[in-house]
């Protein structure tokens, strides 16, 4: 600190302005324990978002075997869920940089968990759901790019809040952009040979708080109905809250939405968007043989801020490793 203070006062500015320019230079330098803290401290003070260094991108691989899955028939697949584009640590840059490294790892299968746009009030030049499905729909796998709507899509549509009927306009993009969205519905895909079913539950809390509940549009029983013969099944689930209802005829739950906490310190988040608290904040889990993964996801909710969690890009491997 001594080297800054002396080279302030070489640089002759009066006394207001070495004051700022101090007190800057300490909050960036404090906050520099962490990227996401350096990050938002930019922001704070002006800084061109497209400037602050990004994280690195985990990749967090998770292999299972479900009971209710072939042993033979491998599958790969890549979770993107909480994009949460808009502000310093969220660029359609990054995001870019996401479908790459996702194309890269080559896998099966790969599933949109929702909340595409960020919701924090530093977002200078936050871009509309259409340019995020534009650079998510670069994404390529064999049995296509399938996505699911979160609580903030549906948050960010008047219309909809309001009581209107039908999807968020978000819907409407993600299908202009050839990512057609799976809402209380199932899709049958062939892979090496044999049905598997893909089924996309609607929000749990897809219309915000009222008297401090929250009122969902997802139709688990409607989404079960849709897998009409007993190949194996998979289920995409924003919000992880609906896995104690799942059946063990579901190979597997997927879901995002609590960002690992955001803040994460010795395997425990402070705050998680859930009512069970960290039982479902984070990771594989397994409960009386079903089985749930949650991702820890790319953005950032409330604050740009990550500690402990870094954004992440998450591969699932079923019934062995896939080639």
């Amino acid at each position: 600190m001594d080297g800054d203070v002396a080279a302030l006062a070489r640089e002759g500015m009066t006394g207001l302005r070495w004051r700022a320019r101090l007190r800057r230079r300490t909050v960036l330098r404090g906050a520099g324990a962490g990227t996401g803290l350096g990050a938002f401290g930019g922001i704070v003070f002006g800084r061109d978002p497209g400037a602050v260094p990004q994280p690195p991108l985990r990749l967090v691989r998770h292999r299972l075997a479900p009971a209710s899955w072939p042993a033979d028939l491998p599958l790969s697949i890549a979770l993107i869920a909480d994009p949460h584009c808009g502000g310093p640590l969220a660029t359609l840059g990054r995001l870019s940089q996401v479908v790459a490294t996702t194309n890269a790892l080559r896998p099966d299968l790969v599933v949109l968990l929702g909340d595409y746009l960020a919701d924090h009030r530093f977002t200078p030049g936050r871009p509309g759901f259409r340019a995020v499905a534009e650079v998510l729909a670069g994404l390529r796998a064999p049995l296509g790019v399938h996505a699911i709507l979160g609580n903030h899509d549906w948050w960010e549509d008047a219309a909809t809040q309001a009581g209107g009927p039908g999807l968020p306009e978000a819907a409407d993009d993600f299908a202009d952009a050839g990512l057609p969205v799976l809402h209380n519905a199932a899709r049958r895909l062939v892979h090496r040979g044999q049905p598997v079913w893909l089924g996309g539950l609607g929000s749990q809390w897809a219309y915000r708080a009222r008297r401090g509940a929250y009122r969902g549009a997802d139709d688990l029983a409607a989404t079960l109905a849709a897998f009409t013969d007993d190949a194996p099944a998979i289920l995409l689930a924003h919000e992880p809250d609906i896995f104690p209802q799942v059946p063990a005829r579901v190979a597997v739950t997927l879901s995002g939405h609590t960002h690992g906490g955001q803040v994460r310190i010795g395997g425990y988040s402070p705050v998680v968007p859930s009512r069970f608290g960290n039982r479902y904040a984070y990771g594989a889990i397994e409960e009386e043989g079903r089985h749930l993964v949650v991702s820890g996801g790319l953005g950032n909710s409330m604050l740009p801020l990550r500690l402990g969690m870094p954004p992440e890009l998450t591969l699932v491997e079923l019934g062995g490793v896939a080639a």
